[in-house]
């Protein structure tokens, strides 16, 4: 897979560390118990189809992007910094 960082241009997926969701996910309370912060750090979705997923460009210019692609096709869709992004 390839991604287009702004900043760097065309890059194979290797120089950038996959974050995870790109949405931010629903911290629980600090005195929810056990069961729900082992499924808020252990468990996630793992959807067949179009994500948007928050990536870090480790071995190139250190910016953070968030990433919209296919999980089935591998195709990059955009990409774009993560601070020019409306939540």
């Amino acid at each position: 897979m390839r991604i287009t960082c702004p900043n760097c241009g065309e890059r194979d997926r290797r120089e950038f560390y996959y974050q995870g969701d790109a949405i931010a996910l629903s911290r629980p309370a600090p005195d929810a118990g056990p069961l729900a912060w082992d499924d808020y750090l252990h468990n996630r979705d793992n959807p067949a189809g179009d994500t948007r997923d928050l990536w870090f460009h480790e071995a190139g210019c250190g910016a953070w992007l968030v990433v919209e692609r296919n999980t089935v096709t591998h195709a990059v869709n955009s990409v774009r910094l993560a601070d020019k992004v409306k939540r």
